[in-house]
């Protein structure tokens, strides 16, 4: 008897502490691009230059998480992981931007298509050297 309550208390604590380990990862795996001035108009919020934060950390988003024009104004926690070339990307650096608009049909062409984050070249910068042209982020909506 003493057996099984013990058994049971260690399934108990075991399936706690995986469920917590899972509810701290809820992040996505992506691409990242940049894209430069003019940022103006929109789609989101048209030519209202209030729409940028001004630390200048936004981004456009990609078709995988543009929905409809619901991913207007959602913010993202944003980390490069990996790249084509080595040390690319900078180490424990993570930033927190603003979607301002839609990759397809901003003004301002994406270094690389098919990125699901085009980040301002000051985002990109942040986490990563300028000079690349796509990175693989993780990233996770705030």
């Amino acid at each position: 008897m003493h057996k099984v309550q013990l058994f049971s208390q260690s399934l108990f604590v075991i399936l706690a502490v995986l469920i917590y380990l899972s509810q701290l990862s809820r992040a996505d795996v992506g691409t990242s691009a940049h894209y430069r001035t003019p940022y103006l108009p929109t789609a989101c919020y048209g030519n209202n230059a209030a729409q940028f934060p001004s630390s200048n950390l936004f981004a456009s988003a990609g078709e995988g998480i543009w929905d409809n024009g619901a991913a207007c104004g959602r913010q993202y926690l944003v980390r490069c992981i990996s790249a084509a070339h080595p040390r690319t990307c900078i180490p424990g650096q993570t930033i927190q931007i603003r979607i301002v608009d839609r990759a397809l049909s901003s003004v301002s062409r994406p270094s690389r298509h098919g990125a699901t984050i085009v980040l301002s070249k000051t985002a990109f910068g942040m986490i990563a050297k300028p000079s690349a042209s796509c990175i693989n982020i993780e990233f996770q909506q705030v």
